[in-house]
């Protein structure tokens, strides 16, 4: 299989990760679904989601699949006034990412990346590698330093 742009970045930085791949079902995209598919607990599966603040900034908010995103939280950490989800119209777009493959590495746009907290209890975490289909497993601390993200409670 031939490495997305994520793990070439990763790879060339020498960030240590493991590539993991699944079957894609369309229906399905949610993180409790790939953490079935590859055998994982949904506490290390962390989703990717784009949003955009009050100031037409926009920003990368990684999360658990066990969390729902708190808008108030990653605005507080941006310091915005507001954020709100970017519409799945502009994502691929503004990304490059379709929904169901959006990751914070390698976008056609370094955006800000915003970690959920519960990151740092996990040995590993695992995100996307930039496509349906494949996810990447590393640490949280080689993400967040890889990125420069910045960790943030998400409550």
């Amino acid at each position: 299989m031939s490495k997305t742009n994520a793990e070439r970045l990763l790879k060339q930085s020498k960030v240590p990760f493991e590539s993991i791949s699944y079957v894609v079902d369309l229906n399905d995209l949610s993180a409790l679904a790939v953490s079935k598919k590859i055998n994982f607990p949904l506490s290390s599966i962390f989703k990717t989601l784009v949003l955009e603040d009050d100031q037409k900034n926009y920003l990368f908010v990684v999360i658990s699949g066990e969390e729902e995103v708190n808008l108030k939280a990653v605005a507080r950490s941006a310091g915005a006034k507001k954020v709100s989800l970017v519409p799945m119209k502009v994502l691929e777009s503004l990304t490059g990412y379709v929904r169901g493959g959006v990751s914070p590495v390698g976008a056609k746009k370094a955006f800000p990346v915003f970690l959920s907290d519960r990151a740092v209890d996990q040995p590993y975490i695992v995100i996307s590698a930039g496509k349906r289909g494949a996810q990447i497993k590393l640490s949280p601390h080689d993400l967040l330093a890889f990125t420069s993200g910045i960790l943030y409670p998400n409550r």
